[in-house]
């Protein structure tokens, strides 16, 4: 039966969520989380097979990022403003049909089509998760459910290069890489039969309007940030690759200013600048910024350490990425009564334990030389899960619990797209490191201090929030 949720300023709706919510939710935080990371074991098999070229493979990975960061805060409105169960079913719908045309691609070209409209599709989606979730439940219902949405986002990206390994091996009715994406057809079309049924229905309570100037400021200075990161290596870094960032710095101040005066003169901005009033927002903005440079960071570290530089294929790659997802299973499925008792220190400690677990990463890799086994990374990659279980979650749940749920549609919007930005940045930076001698040790030590930082930075939090 579905429900509809009226938001309200004093405190979010208390009438219990509907059974199926978290499933459907959950359905499609793991799908998006699969596709980002599933891809990268596809890319040989999708080559032999297009004949696709290094721009084409690159743009098959980097299209789908680069069109879910640039859309996320523009979806967050369009939840606000047409409603939140809405939009989640339109970009359910969307991705579902863009992942079939991935999988049906004939040429390289339709393939790199397809990957950009999923990656406009998650963006509809991913808002509408976060927003559905902070206002659908409260107390604490709703830091089970950010923990439930941390596991699943967690394993999706821990286990995506495993999956795909597994697809690909089984080649599965001689699709081979296909079913990487072909996939997607059943299980979304079966959360698509629960949308209506299982997804109570909310949005800002006023009908805010879509705020074409910022939808364009915002699109095109975050393309300007990425793109360069994005080309930049490959094309050897050429002028306007240089230009381009400091062109979106301009524009995200001038939309900055545009989203102040908008909202000081009643009208609609696309971002509601008093978010930033809360120092918790701004500060977990912050940390979730320094978090997400070194995660999408690391996978690719490891996925080059054990792939190129220790000739693992695919599936013995991905099978020495359970030991992560081990750890985070671990901790995550607990995450929120640690918090309960710890308040933001459970975020700090999560942080330790990574950084812990890449200090032994790096005494294993040096221990073991370019001959002793692999295996020997697996404690630190236990431990490193350990602390990714007390981060993912928390984190996200500190940032949007006390946002007034009128504007959930607009934070959960920003909290996405600086997840999403940062890891392109984080991937960017970090492949400047691997042309240095010691790469993988370089690597590691620059990502322990961003796991530091985020401690320090968890320690400006409020004590205790939500």
């Amino acid at each position: 039966m579905s429900s509809t949720i009226t938001a309200r300023p004093a405190a979010p709706a208390t009438a219990p969520a509907p059974r199926g919510l978290l499933p459907v939710l959950l359905t499609a935080t793991f799908m998006t989380a699969l596709d980002i990371f599933v891809v990268n074991v596809a890319i040989p098999s999708l080559q032999t097979d297009l004949g696709a070229g290094p721009a084409a493979v690159q743009w098959v990975v980097a299209g789908f990022n680069l069109a879910l960061a640039t859309g996320l805060i523009t979806a967050g409105r369009l939840g606000d403003r047409y409603g939140r169960r809405r939009v989640f079913g339109l970009g359910l719908a969307l991705f579902t049909l863009a992942s079939t045309a991935c999988g049906l691609a004939p040429t390289a070209g339709a393939l790199v089509a397809a990957r950009i409209a999923q990656g406009l599709a998650a963006a509809l989606m991913g808002p509408q998760v976060l927003a559905i979730l902070r206002t659908a439940y409260s107390g604490p219902a709703q830091a089970r459910a950010f923990s439930t949405y941390g596991l699943t986002m967690g394993l999706g990206a821990v286990l995506g290069q495993l999956i795909g390994g597994v697809l690909i091996r089984a080649d599965l009715f001689g699709l081979d890489w296909r079913t990487c994406f072909l996939l997607n057809l059943p299980v979304g079309l079966a959360a698509l039969a629960l949308v209506r049924r299982c997804l109570p229905e909310s949005r800002a309570p006023h009908r805010p309007g879509l705020d074409p100037v910022g939808v364009v400021l915002v699109t095109v200075a975050l393309t300007g940030l990425v793109l360069p990161l994005i080309q930049g290596p490959d094309a050897g870094w050429p002028l306007w690759t240089g230009l381009c960032p400091g062109a979106s710095a301009a524009l995200l101040a001038l939309f900055a200013v545009h989203q102040h005066r908008g909202g000081r003169a009643g009208g609609s901005p696309l971002v509601d600048t008093r978010l930033f009033a809360d120092r918790a927002f701004t500060t977990g903005l912050l940390a979730q910024l320094a978090f997400w440079l070194g995660q999408a960071s690391f996978f690719l570290v490891l996925a080059l350490y054990l792939q190129p530089g220790r000739g693992l294929d695919a599936l013995g790659a991905g099978l020495v990425f359970t030991p992560i997802g081990v750890g985070y299973l671990v901790t995550s499925n607990a995450a929120h009564r640690v918090v309960a008792r710890l308040g933001r220190q459970a975020i700090a400690l999560g942080g330790l334990l990574m950084a812990t677990g890449l200090g032994l990463l790096w005494l294993a890799a040096t221990a073991a030389g370019s001959s002793g086994s692999v295996w020997w990374l697996a404690p630190g990659l236990f431990v490193d899960g350990l602390g990714m279980g007390l981060v993912v979650a928390p984190l996200t749940s500190v940032v949007l619990a006390g946002v007034d749920p009128r504007r959930a549609g607009s934070a959960a919007g920003l909290v996405a797209t600086v997840q999403q930005v940062a890891g392109a940045l984080g991937v960017a930076l970090i492949g400047i490191l691997h042309h240095a001698a010691d790469a993988f040790g370089h690597s590691l030590t620059a990502l322990a201090v961003l796991e530091l930082l985020l401690v320090a930075l968890v320690q400006l939090l409020p004590r205790r929030r939500g």
